[in-house]
């Protein structure tokens, strides 16, 4: 009787992991499109810090760091992608020719920036917090790659009363609502001036 019974769970325990694997799977981070205002030629020198262009003049605004990790579905870490971010100005205009915008520019204020993650797939930036304009809401733009290979384009949004407009916003508000919270970045109550951006890419591996 007890050899009978083993044998009718043995279907169960084949599918245990696979069903355990999709509970703790991770949503992913939702796709937003990447916007006019991607650099025309990347700076592969440009760093991880958006705020400065000699590396002393600070740029204009309220200083903002940005940290994060990037993992695949399964939890896993993803060392090794490039994280490109870009954004305006503390007065809402993009570091690009074809940004046309009445907004004064910001000489010291590079608007773009890359980070390669390390081996628990974190990364970091310090930038300057962006501002909302006309038909927008403050964001700042994410493109991940690795080996050449396109993973990820999304945009991260402000959360509180920096993020007001966020309901208001039609990019925000064409994703789904219960996902729309993966897109908002997450104030570091120990560390006054970060937002925490954490990353779920499908297909990572």
């Amino acid at each position: 009787m007890i050899r009978r019974r083993f044998i009718r769970s043995l279907p169960l325990l084949a599918i245990l992991p696979w069903s355990l694997r999709a509970v703790a799977a991770l949503p992913a981070t939702p796709a937003q499109m990447p916007g006019p205002f991607y650099p025309l030629q990347p700076d592969p020198a440009a760093g991880n810090d958006l705020a400065t262009t000699d590396g002393r003049t600070r740029a204009q605004g309220t200083p903002l760091s940005i940290v994060g990790r990037v993992r695949d579905g399964a939890g896993r870490a993803l060392a090794g992608v490039l994280v490109e971010i870009w954004q305006t100005n503390a007065h809402g205009r993009y570091h690009h020719p074809h940004d046309d915008s009445p907004a004064p520019r910001d000489p010291n204020f590079r608007g773009y920036g890359r980070d390669t993650t390390d081996g628990e797939g974190a990364y970091r930036f310090r930038t300057v917090l962006p501002v909302a304009y006309p038909g927008r809401t403050p964001h700042v733009h994410f493109r991940l790659s690795r080996d050449g290979r396109e993973l990820l384009v999304t945009q991260m949004y402000l959360p509180g009363a920096a993020g007001s407009g966020n309901r208001r916003d039609g990019l925000f508000m064409s994703v789904e609502s219960g996902a729309r919270e993966r897109l908002v970045g997450v104030a570091q109550a120990d560390a006054p001036g970060t937002l925490r951006f954490d990353i779920v890419v499908d297909g990572g591996r």
